[in-house]
């Protein structure tokens, strides 16, 4: 398996020609032999445009083959300068197919995922999955993804593997096909069919399973249908968060004939549930928004890629480049920056980064370092499109500035439109929906392939994409930046995002207000040349943000309000609560609401896990201590008692007891009056399969039996990791105590310390470890 060059490359050079220089660039291609190839026949040629002869020319010959012919015709022509750049890219291996084997990096791939429903931005869950321990997660090889973990018999059929954009799900997929097309592991599957879901959005028609198998594999079609259960069969669906199928698993009928003719979508839901050929081996990926469309009852295993840690960055910057001083240079900028580090934890921005710090360390005259994402990201565009003016406009008269200023604001409304459905992949509909006329976009991916690429799925359908979801972030707030006028534009979006439950908006807005200052409109000029952009009040939508993190918002919310101000170069209130921790001196009732959610911030940032984490230390008579709950999640042991909590302060806990990437096993909430409807929140939490909670202390927080009967639930739920519960000081009656007792009688329940005072004395021989 090698990774392929796009048809873009050959593209490019094509569109370098004036009508005239293709013309006759046809005329020799239908004369010139190269090595033992064919000219092509003249009258096949004669009336394409450019985009059906690079069809025609990789058709005919290999890519690296159809570059190479286009040298010699480009030497035949005497255009040696065009010649001279196709033959300093083709030495220095530019359009040479790489082996997978030689470039991928094992990733870091853990059994199970986090629960429940994330509202957070990826860049967030990135962020949270990284100050996971290490040592607490069953790490899975790729190559393992179906071999029971030691000590498990039962057999996985359906694996769902979770992950952020681009951290490296697909490549995952193909080195798995490798290693078992090289026979180097999984040797006992016979086939393994590779689906990908932006494909399967192209069929229309009905099909039975053999039939959908036969148009992927032609070749397949002397297989009989019944030979198929047989063989140990393998199929890979990547992508299902690109799937624009309905999967309705309650109401699509069941059918288990492989035979009989059904809709796609009928077809992947009785695939996936077993109905059909129940012998098959499922993988499935999906960014994790898109992961809870599969019930859970259909799937035996999830496994989740973290992508690079910590040393494993560094590791790629020092593959990366063979100057070991250049390497320690980038790798220490990165670092400098918190945000710019977390993001490396995805592979692709690394490459961003390295492609943008590597060109800016090499220039004399360089100017600022980019420390913020949208510095990052407006170099990276400076980058790929001076790039290819610095080519070819040496010797051809292009405007290559205008065209991309222009078809950069058409490709941000594109990312704009789409951004609300998380939208990745597009069909030309989808183009000419947004007036980018097809023939544009694919000349467009030839100037810029690592900004929009075309691709090409079954039988040469083009699929069009950004090469990452933050680049269409990037791309849709230059879009907004650029074409809104308004002078509130800014504090409209910022209330737009904060108005969003998952967050899809939150690295929108980060980009849309850094392009707002005034070093991104100076770079921006570098880009686009001059452009005529509404003046907007920076300090006075700093200060709109710091009102806002006043507010009582959710602690995704408040980050991501945090990092807006990081983008617009006011760290003030971060700096002050630094000061505070630093000094020791001053007291809990010196810093105003918008500090404390900053404290929060700080903590949260922090590289390390607190052991510790006290909230009586930061204790007010105002409550606004409350702000400092998210911290618990970062927390080892929280000691939260006598706190003045209430019932719903127990929201903010939900999501940390569902985390598989929090660290808290300690939690001690006694003397809060958190009432059963406390507690039955509490217990969603805690009744997660991904809760590793070991002690909850509740003494004195006015428990009834109805808030003994949702702890007893979520133990039955999940027995396997609490192992004391403190309920003294509460009222169960005998009810309460009863259905505890029950749960303790079950051999699952790992609950070694149960603690109860002011029970009746007839209850306490039910209870066999009560204190």
């Amino acid at each position: 398996l090698q990774i392929q060059i796009s048809l873009a490359d050959l593209l490019e050079y094509l569109e370098m020609l004036s009508d005239e220089e293709l013309k006759k660039f046809k005329w020799k291609l239908s004369r010139t032999k190269y090595k033992e190839l064919k000219p092509l026949p003249r009258g096949q040629v004669k009336d394409l445009d450019r985009t059906d002869l690079a069809d025609m020319m990789i058709s005919s010959y290999s890519e690296a083959d159809a570059l190479n012919v286009m040298l010699e015709i480009l030497k035949n022509m005497n255009m040696n300068d065009l010649a001279q750049t196709l033959n300093e890219d083709l030495q220095k291996g530019n359009h040479t197919p790489t082996l997978l084997s030689e470039i991928y990096t094992e990733l870091y791939i853990t059994e199970g995922g986090a629960g429940g429903v994330n509202d957070e931005h990826e860049v967030r869950q990135i962020e949270a999955a990284s100050k996971k321990r290490r040592t607490e997660d069953t790490t899975v090889k790729c190559t393992d993804i179906f071999k029971p973990l030691f000590g498990r018999k039962t057999p996985i059929r359906t694996v769902l593997t979770k992950g952020v954009a681009g951290i490296g799900k697909t490549i995952s997929v193909q080195k798995f096909i490798l290693d078992w097309a090289e026979g180097k592991a999984n040797r006992d599957i016979h086939f393994i069919f590779a689906l990908p879901f932006r494909d399967l959005n192209l069929i229309e028609d009905e099909y039975s399973l053999i039939e959908l198998l036969h148009r992927f594999v032609p070749e397949l079609k002397s297989l009989q249908y019944t030979e198929l259960f047989r063989y140990k069969v393998l199929f890979i669906f990547d992508g299902l968060d690109e799937c624009h199928l309905p999967l309705d698993f309650e109401k699509n009928e069941s059918w288990s004939d492989v035979t009989m003719k059904m809709s796609l979508d009928v077809l992947l839901t009785n695939l996936i549930k077993g109905n059909l050929l129940p012998s098959a081996l499922l993988w499935i990926t999906s960014r994790p928004a898109a992961a809870n469309q599969i019930p859970p009852d259909s799937i035996h295993r999830v496994t989740e890629i973290r992508g690079f840690n910590d040393a494993q960055k560094e590791e790629y910057f020092r593959r990366r480049f063979s100057d070991e001083n250049l390497a320690s240079r980038i790798i220490t900028h990165v670092k400098l920056s918190r945000s710019l580090f977390i993001m490396c934890h995805i592979p692709v921005f690394c490459w961003i980064s390295a492609t943008v710090l590597e060109k800016l360390f090499s220039e004399t005259d360089r100017g600022e370092i980019p420390r913020t994402l949208t510095e990052m990201y407006t170099h990276f565009l400076i980058f790929q499109t001076s790039l290819k003016k610095d080519k070819y406009m040496k010797n051809y008269e292009i405007k290559l500035s205008e065209y991309s200023k222009e078809f950069l604001l058409k490709l941000g409304k594109l990312a704009f439109d789409n951004l609300e459905k998380c939208n990745l992949i597009f069909y030309e509909q989808d183009l000419t929906e947004n007036d980018i006329d097809v023939t544009e976009a694919s000349v467009y991916s030839g100037v810029c392939t690592e900004v929009f690429k075309e691709e090409y799925g079954l039988y040469q359908d083009k699929v069009y994409c950004f090469v990452h979801l933050s680049i269409q972030e990037y791309l849709a707030a230059l879009y907004v930046f650029l074409s809104n006028s308004s002078a509130d534009l800014l504090k409209t979006a910022v209330d737009q995002a904060l108005k969003s439950k998952n967050g899809h908006l939150d690295l929108y807005l980060r980009f849309l207000l850094g392009l707002s200052t005034d070093s991104s409109k100076t770079l921006l000029q570098r880009l686009l040349g001059q452009t005529s952009t509404m003046s907007r009040n920076i300090g006075e939508t700093a200060q709109y943000i710091k009102g806002k993190i006043k507010e009582n918002l959710s602690p995704e919310r408040t980050i991501n309000l945090f990092h807006c101000l990081f983008e617009l170069g006011d760290n003030s209130l971060v700096n002050d609560v630094e000061r505070y921790l630093n000094s020791g001196n001053l007291s809990a009732e010196d810093l105003s609401p918008a500090q404390y959610s900053a404290l929060a911030f700080v903590m949260l940032m922090s590289d390390e896990e607190l052991d510790l984490f006290d909230l009586k230390k930061y204790i007010r008579r105002d409550k606004e201590h409350r702000r400092l709950l998210p911290v618990v999640k970062n927390s080892r042991t929280a000691l939260v008692y006598r706190c003045e909590l209430t019932e719903k302060c127990c929201e903010a806990l939900v999501s940390t007891l569902r985390s598989n990437s929090s660290p808290l096993r300690e939690l001690d909430l006694s003397d809060n009056d958190l009432l059963d409807s406390g507690v039955k929140l509490l217990s969603a939490g805690l009744g997660d399969s991904h809760c590793k909670l070991e002690i909850l202390r509740l003494s004195g927080c006015r428990v009834t039996e109805e808030g003994c009967s949702s702890l007893a639930s979520a133990l039955r739920s999940n027995p396997s990791h609490l192992r004391e519960l403190d309920l003294s000081y509460n009222h169960p009656g005998d009810s309460g105590v009863k259905l505890l007792s029950a749960v303790l009688e079950d051999p699952s329940c790992k609950l070694e310390k149960l603690k109860y005072l002011c029970i009746h004395n007839r209850m306490l021989g039910r209870l066999t470890s009560i204190v």
